[in-house]
C-alpha cells in the first residue's frame, strides 16, 4: 500500500452516491445523465495495483464487481457491460462498471471517447430510451444495495 497523500481527492470525498461500504471497499454511483446505471467499485486504501493486493483481497474487490455486474444484468439489461481498473491519477483502484446499450451515445465506442454521429432520429430514439433507463435507477439501486449487503 502506498502512503495517503494529503490531497487525494478519493479519500477526501467517496466518489459519488455510496451506496455500500465496508472497510476494504465501497460502491458508489455515478450520477452521468449520459450513462444511466455507471458504479464504480473503489478500494478503500491506497494501492496501485491489483497485485499489491493479496489473493483474498483480489477475489473479495472483484467479487463485489461481478455482483454489481449481475444486478445490472437483471435490472437494466444492457447490451453489453464494459468494465476497467483504473487509478492512473490516485493510487486507489477502482472498477468502473457501465452497462452500455447498441443505442447508446457512445456504443461502440467507450464513453469517454467522442461520441460517434447520430441520425436525428436515432438521437431520439436514445433519448427515450435512456429516459426508460432512468426510471430503472431506483430499483437498480435498491436490489444492489440489497445485493451487496448478503454478501
Amino acid at each position: 500500500m502506498t502512503p495517503t497523500p494529503p490531497t487525494c481527492p478519493l479519500c477526501l470525498n467517496p466518489g459519488g452516491d455510496v451506496l455500500w461500504r465496508n472497510t476494504k471497499l465501497r460502491v458508489i454511483t455515478i450520477n452521468d445523465a449520459s450513462h444511466p446505471g455507471f458504479t464504480r467499485v473503489i478500494w478503500q486504501q491506497h494501492a496501485r495495483e491489483m497485485t499489491d493486493l493479496s489473493v483474498s483481497e483480489r477475489n473479495e474487490f472483484m467479487a463485489v464487481v461481478w455482483l454489481v455486474e449481475q444486478v445490472q444484468r437483471q435490472v437494466l439489461q444492457p447490451d453489453k457491460i464494459n468494465l476497467a481498473q483504473f487509478g492512473n491519477m490516485v493510487p486507489h483502484l477502482h472498477w468502473p462498471v457501465i452497462p452500455r446499450w447498441a443505442d447508446d451515445s457512445h456504443f461502440p465506442e467507450a464513453i469517454w471517447a467522442s461520441a460517434p454521429a447520430r441520425a436525428p432520429d436515432a438521437e431520439r430514439a436514445w433519448q427515450t430510451h435512456k429516459t426508460q433507463l432512468h426510471a430503472l435507477l431506483p430499483r437498480y439501486y435498491t436490489e444492489l444495495e440489497a445485493t451487496l449487503l448478503q454478501r
